[in-house]
């Protein structure tokens, strides 16, 4: 018994950031039954930072995943446990099942419990304890290792044998699709917010028919459910002699017809807060200023033909970072932050140029770390770089912290320009703005040129008026006139 315990390894939800208590699974690259190896991918999951693949540090065989995609889970969880190899393996994924179950009260530390030295997942990472216990999920023994395909199937000569209440049962087809799928003394999968959704609509979530991911339950699903329940015409009563009918009233729209909601979590929920703290901690100050950056946008084309770039891409965002960084080298001052703990100013001789990267999960601020240090090429290979794992949604929490200043490019959706806010800890933020062709005065005569509008915010608790103007003229006049790059810096 103990032998077999001990091949039986859980993995448990990591400390991925800094302090994090929570994770979003939201992606399983493996399934029951698949061959893991040490280091190998498993899953992908998102905190209030950024989306993280984990590592497993085991080899061995899947034989249980814990925690559907989609659900969010304590740090320090298990989520998946992994056959290690050795005597016995057929009847070790009953016991691994059957363990929880057993000893609701307390976790004897079988499974991974008895492997602490292997917890560290990812470098500078470790397994933070949790704060919070949660309920074991009670689960049928012979389900423990089906595929997720595999419920419906199982599910369905079983519905019959679900025990009715005593009150008339509830109609089949609630949502549309036929009677529910949840077997005997399985629980439906389902998220908090849905569960209390059911409730208040007197729903009983065995007979909804889930349509989520692995048979998870949603809030169309639930609502779907009670959609006929309330457009059933109530029995009419029997008319009185003298009395004129009533006319029924026309169905109401539901709420899924009309609204969509979607939950605060994760990346957002982090941006949200943190962009609240910083409205109103610091007070803001932003400058404009408008200029012809008809030749800044000449040499963009320039440089896309230069060998030195080869394989780079080269935009105009690339010489508004680097006008940026050479003002914070004329104007150190503007490169501090605020320390209220200490009631100091500290500034800073480093520059971690942040870029505002709109994502599927929401707003993120990566940054270049020791931008000034960079030649152009350079910086155009850490913006690229940056800008594509934005995207792709891999941005690691080391790359969005202990940033400096940050540039926001808000010409990419052909707006003019706007009053940014800053990032939390940063004394300054520069909106950078459409570039379009307008009439404009040039060596005294009226002429097409590029014109756009750059926003420079600044906390003015460190930045005054004077200061936050020569930085922005700065970048100005360099954009204007881009060879002051070499004269300047």
């Amino acid at each position: 018994m103990t032998a077999q315990a001990q091949r039986f390894r859980e993995f448990r939800m990591p400390d991925v950031g800094e302090g994090l208590t929570e994770a979003e699974i939201l992606k399983w690259y493996v399934a029951v039954g698949d061959t893991v190896h040490d280091g190998q991918v498993i899953c992908e999951v998102e905190t209030a930072k950024a989306a993280v693949e984990l590592p497993i540090p085991y080899d061995g065989v899947v034989s249980e995943i814990r925690f559907d995609e989609g659900t969010t889970v304590d740090v320090g969880t298990p989520i998946i446990v992994v056959d290690a190899g050795g005597d016995g393996a057929a009847e070790a994924p009953a016991e691994v099942a059957a363990a929880p179950a057993a000893a609701p009260a307390a976790e004897p530390a079988p499974a991974a419990g008895e492997e602490p030295k292997r917890q560290a997942v990812l470098v500078g990472y470790g397994v933070a304890p949790s704060s919070t216990t949660r309920r074991p999920r009670k689960q049928a023994a012979p389900a423990t290792s089906a595929p997720a395909e595999q419920a419906p199937a199982a599910a369905a000569p079983v519905a019959p044998a679900i025990p009715a209440p005593a009150a008339p049962a509830a109609p089949t087809g609630l949502n549309g699709h036929g009677a529910g799928t949840a077997t005997a003394g399985e629980r439906p999968l389902a998220k908090p917010p849905v569960r209390k959704l059911a409730k208040d609509l007197g729903i009983d979530l065995a007979t909804v028919v889930p349509t989520g991911p692995n048979g998870v339950v949603t809030r169309e699903d639930v609502r779907a459910a009670a959609e006929p329940t309330a457009q059933q015409p109530e029995p009419a009563a029997q008319p009185v002699a003298g009395q004129v009918p009533a006319v029924a009233a026309a169905p109401a729209w539901s709420a899924a017809e009309r609204e969509i909601r979607t939950p605060i979590k994760g990346v957002r929920k982090a941006t949200a807060q943190a962009m609240v703290a910083s409205a109103f901690t610091a007070p803001h100050v932003t400058e404009f200023v408008t200029l012809d950056i008809t030749r800044s946008m000449k040499l963009v084309q320039e440089l896309k033909t230069d060998p030195a770039f080869a394989g780079l891409k080269v935009s105009p965002l690339l010489l508004v970072a680097k006008a940026l960084l050479v003002a914070i080298r004329r104007n150190p001052a503007v490169n501090s932050a605020w320390d209220e703990a200490n009631q100091e100013i500290v500034q800073k001789s480093y520059v971690n140029l942040g870029i505002a990267a709109a994502t599927p999960r929401g707003l993120i601020v990566p940054n270049v770390k020791d931008a000034q240090d960079k030649t152009l090429p350079e910086l155009a290979a850490a913006l690229g770089e940056l800008v594509a794992t934005a995207r792709e949604g891999k941005t690691s929490p080391a790359a969005m912290q202990g940033g400096t200043v940050t540039i926001t490019n808000v010409g990419v959706f052909g707006v003019d320009t706007g009053t940014p806010i800053l990032n939390p800890g940063e004394s300054a933020i520069l909106a950078f703005g459409a570039v379009k062709l307008q009439p404009w005065v040039h060596k005294g005569k009226v002429k097409a040129r590029q014109v756009t509008t750059l926003a420079l915010s600044f906390d003015h608790r460190l930045v005054d008026g004077e200061l936050g103007s020569k930085v922005l003229a700065d970048i100005a006049a360099i954009l204007e006139q881009p060879k002051r790059l070499l004269t300047w810096a």
